[in-house]
C-alpha cells in the first residue's frame, strides 16, 4: 500500500503553482461583471526598498515578480 499524497503533487507541481492555475481557471470561466471584478483581483504591486552599503536608497515599485529578481 502506497502512502497517500495530493494530485498535485502527483502532477510534479507546486501548492502555489496549482492554487495559481486554479485561480486563473476560475476567474476565466466568470461571466461579466464578475469576471472583472476577479481579473482585477489579480493585478498586484508593491514597493521594495533599494539598499546600497547598509542605507536604504529609494523605492523601487514592482508590478511583476520578474522585477522582484525572484
Amino acid at each position: 500500500m502506497s502512502t497517500p499524497t495530493t494530485f498535485w503533487r502527483l502532477a510534479g507541481m507546486s501548492y502555489t503553482q496549482y492554487v495559481t492555475r486554479a485561480a486563473t481557471a476560475m476567474r476565466t470561466a466568470l461571466k461579466e461583471p464578475a469576471k472583472t471584478k476577479a481579473m482585477a483581483n489579480e493585478a498586484f504591486s508593491y514597493n521594495a526598498t533599494v539598499w546600497e552599503g547598509g542605507v536604504g536608497s529609494g523605492k523601487k515599485n514592482i508590478s511583476k515578480l520578474g522585477d522582484a529578481g525572484l
